[in-house]
């Protein structure tokens, strides 16, 4: 029998993960943060996140119907972009705000654009711009940590980023005004290293981003690991600057990308009219990552820049 040469399309290489794989991970990396949010901020925080979840599947179900594509929700990637919404809100925010932020998240942001690997930005950070702009008391009203065992109303509270004290110690724990999923550094660590260990991510992005901010506050006189454990930096840096979709690809490119959300963070931290500025880093460096990647992409095995090619040209021209 002769032997037959089948000629087929890349990618030639396969992996075992796969997308319900990688966002499985995902969302079991996101459980620390979200049982912390739900110790420090009792029921009303469990319910924030249902209803950001249940409000992102309905959405991906409902578009999927109307535009007569077979189900995505077995990909669970509808449920991570819930899940990282709803830990991205304050817990005092009214249900009916979550679940219109996880409906523009699914709807406008990926199945307006194609569906997952089409959207141009993060559809969480986005849904969180859009409740920001729409609603901005709502989303910066925020609650001290284990004031729902008080019996009584929530007591209100300031973030470190806009006035309020707290430790290291604090920080780290979690004892701080915030949004349900970003006050507890302890818990993302757990899940970013979970993720490393996995290998669904790589250091590369998180690490840019979270040492930039550092570096750039320390150099405008504040303290950098005060910085860098406030706000939504780690939530943002180890779990939506590392999306596949949305930021670029090679090490050199998710380089540039940290650095970029670190720098833009900073100055928003320190000269802009609000105290963070990690999800609108995120989304301007998403609209950037075209871009990034054709800027490093790398260069074809066995082919030559074409700058080289020309000097070459000229040389050989010159020699005759």
């Amino acid at each position: 029998m002769e032997n037959q040469l089948i000629v087929c399309p890349s990618p030639h290489l396969r992996h075992e993960d796969t997308t319900r794989g990688i966002m499985l991970d995902v969302l079991i990396a996101l459980v620390p943060a979200a049982l912390a949010g739900i110790v420090l901020f009792g029921p009303r925080a469990a319910a924030v996140l249902a209803v950001s979840i249940l409000s992102a599947l309905l959405s991906e179900w409902i578009c999927c119907k109307v535009r007569k594509r077979p189900n995505t929700l077995g990909d669970l990637s509808a449920a991570v972009t819930g899940l990282l919404l709803g830990l991205n809100l304050p817990v005092g925010l009214p249900l009916w705000m979550a679940a219109i932020g996880s409906a523009v998240a699914i709807v406008i942001v990926k199945q307006m654009f194609g569906g997952l690997g089409h959207n141009f930005a993060n559809p969480a950070i986005t849904g969180r711009i859009v409740l920001m702009v729409s609603f901005p008391t709502a989303m910066t009203t925020w609650v001290a940590p284990f004031s729902w065992m008080n019996q009584t109303d929530a007591v209100a509270t300031a973030t470190p980023l806009a006035g309020g004290e707290a430790t290291l110690r604090e920080l780290f724990l979690g004892l701080r005004g915030g949004c349900i999923g970003e006050v507890c550094a302890a818990a993302l660590l757990v899940g970013g290293v979970y993720l490393l260990l996995r290998r669904v991510i790589t250091p590369t992005a998180p690490l840019a981003f979270i040492l930039t901010v550092g570096g750039m506050m320390w150099i405008f006189g504040e303290n950098p690991l005060h910085q860098m454990l406030s706000g939504g930096l780690l939530l943002g840096a180890i779990f939506m600057a590392t999306d596949y979709v949305t930021t670029p690809s090679g090490w050199k490119g998710q380089l540039i990308f940290g650095i970029g959300c670190g720098l833009i963070t900073a100055l928003i931290r320190q000269f802009g009219s609000m105290p963070e500025g990690v999800s609108y880093s995120i989304l301007l460096m998403n609209i950037l990552t075209p871009y990034i990647n054709r800027f490093t992409a790398p260069r074809p095995f066995g082919t030559r820049r074409e700058k080289k090619q020309k000097k070459e040209k000229e040389a050989a021209s010159d020699g005759k």
